[in-house]
């Protein structure tokens, strides 16, 4: 087979690569683990932009990444929680902490954390705060499964150990993950 060599890679290469970009995204659910991004639009109770969460496959696991926007100033509790809904005015239609190994909530408590936990979002005085974290051994078939997940801020710090979530009070803001 001849290749044609076009800036450093081959026609026959180039061609590869470009076929293992393409998905079929017809059914969230069916697909989940072929998609290697999703993000959740961040809203407040009163529908207000608070931002942009996003979930993408790395090599063992899944990096989320919080950048918001709009939020009150100081420490927030951050977390992933395992239902695709956010409904006004409280989120609890989110559930829970997404917690698939079935550990106790936080980086500090010997039987945590939960898959969900995340640290704490500092949120500064105009409003804005990012966060970063990966969690190994995630994957992005677990977090779209059948009912999707969720990212939520909440109002207070995390404390990092209290099970089930942090002491880290109402939840301020909320998004639904959609794959990407």
């Amino acid at each position: 087979m001849r290749t044609q060599t076009i800036v450093g890679v081959t026609v026959l290469g180039a061609a590869a690569m470009l076929a293992g970009c393409q998905t079929d995204r017809t059914d969230r659910n069916a697909g989940a683990a072929s998609y290697r991004t999703a993000t959740a639009m961040m809203r407040t109770a009163s529908n207000a932009d608070a931002g942009r969460a996003t979930a993408t496959e790395v090599e063992g696991g899944l990096r989320f990444t919080l950048d918001a926007r709009s939020l009150p100033p100081g420490t927030h509790g951050a977390h992933v929680h395992m239902v695709g809904r956010c409904d006004a005015p409280d989120f609890t239609t989110a559930g829970g902490h997404w917690n698939p190994t079935a550990h106790q909530h936080g980086t500090m408590n010997p039987q945590g954390p939960h898959a969900g936990d995340m640290p704490n979002l500092i949120v500064g005085t105009d409003g804005r705060g990012t966060i970063g974290v990966t969690i190994p051994g995630a994957t992005m078939a677990g977090l779209l499964d059948a009912d999707g997940a969720a990212m939520v801020v909440h109002a207070n710090a995390d404390d990092l150990k209290t099970d089930p979530s942090g002491n880290s009070g109402a939840r301020i803001a909320c998004g639904v993950f959609q794959p990407a």
